[in-house]
């Protein structure tokens, strides 16, 4: 198992608490560099049609938002789908 896989494996058991630093850490691995990042947003492009993106940002104390992570996680699940 790699370590984006045991890193999307500790974040989908726990999406509540995941730290905003390992959430863009996967993005990177999954998406690629982010096509905007600085502040408190990073903004990944998704490989399908049009011009979707994948969104995160720096909630509480560090940690990511929960609504994020689960649209990142369904993003990923959605690419391992059609591939």
């Amino acid at each position: 198992m790699s370590k984006a896989e045991k890193l999307r494996s500790r974040i989908a058991q726990n999406p509540r608490n995941v730290r905003y630093e390992d959430l863009h850490r996967l993005c990177v691995e999954v998406f690629g560099p982010p096509r905007h990042d600085g502040g408190s947003h990073a903004v990944f492009r998704t490989p399908w049609p049009g011009d979707p993106r994948v969104n995160i940002q720096r909630g509480k104390n560090g940690e990511a938002k929960p609504y994020q992570v689960k649209q990142v996680l369904a993003a990923i699940e959605k690419m391992e789908e059609e591939s």
